[in-house]
């Protein structure tokens, strides 16, 4: 079976050189291209060695030049709207990482998978999206609960980490709020904002450390409470399931696709 050719955006970050690293040794998958902006010092160096595994034989770029089956894109949210672009314009099918995107570019996206087939997940981990099949059934049962139920998001990510609250405590929300009907979200709380509403959902960021990732759900009754709690304990777990997501597009008809649609839970 001939491998499936990947081109990497945003190769030389900190994901983008794990896809590169985890890519390069998976049989059914070829790592052909890696690309970066133009502005990268270190365009022009070999992939592989940015990545710290062995040479690939093909340099960090500034775009593709090459023919390839999936783009895959962990980058920055101005990056990902123009290689979404891009992936249109060759007819490549993609897998979009990225997260902290806005109504315009997430527009762009949407308009994308009328044409190309598109995975699009704010989380690519597979314990992080059956957590969120799980928040999603204890939400529809608890909908109609008599003392109705608080739900909190808390997240905690490393320091680096530019948007809050995270695309995946979003997502949460989202799913929670489809199956419970909440209408209203805050994020923190301080002073003195009186007593909880019942249409609310609550969102708390805290950025620490090198932390790749932890999400805990409360589901807060009167006299019980109920915490779905999922962390990562390396990036590895994103990249693994972006290269998983990368196998799946491939050949698919134009449309969006999820995390769900991967691992067969939709």
């Amino acid at each position: 079976m001939t491998p499936i050719r990947v081109a990497i955006h945003g190769a030389a970050g900190r994901m983008g050189r794990r896809l590169v690293a985890l890519g390069s040794e998976d049989s059914d998958l070829a790592i052909t291209s890696a690309i970066e902006n133009p502005d990268h010092p270190h365009l022009g160096s070999d992939a592989g060695l940015i990545a710290g595994v062995n040479e690939l034989g093909f340099p960090l770029s500034p775009g593709l030049t090459v023919n390839v089956d999936v783009m895959i894109d962990f980058s920055v949210p101005q990056g990902a709207a123009a290689i979404t672009k891009t992936c249109v314009e060759r007819r490549v099918a993609l897998v979009m990482a990225t997260t902290g995107l806005n109504d315009h570019q997430q527009s762009i996206i949407s308009a994308a998978a009328q044409e190309i087939p598109v995975v699009w997940a704010p989380s690519m981990s597979l314990a992080v999206n059956l957590t969120m099949k799980l928040a999603e059934i204890a939400g529809q049962a608890l909908k109609e609960h008599p003392s109705g139920v608080d739900v909190e998001i808390v997240e905690r990510h490393h320091r680096f980490k530019e948007d809050a609250p995270s695309g995946t405590a979003l997502r949460f929300g989202q799913i929670i709020a489809d199956a419970m009907g909440q209408t209203s979200q805050i994020h923190g709380r301080e002073g003195r904002p009186g007593i909880r509403p019942r249409d609310e959902i609550a969102y708390h960021a805290i950025r620490v450390g090198d932390n790749p990732g932890e999400h805990t759900i409360i589901f807060g009754l009167l006299g019980e409470m109920i915490e779905l709690k999922v962390g990562s304990t390396s990036r590895d777990c994103y990249v693994q399931g972006a290269l998983a997501a990368a196998k799946f597009v491939v050949g698919k008809d134009p449309g969006l696709y999820g995390m769900n649609d991967v691992l067969g839970l939709a």
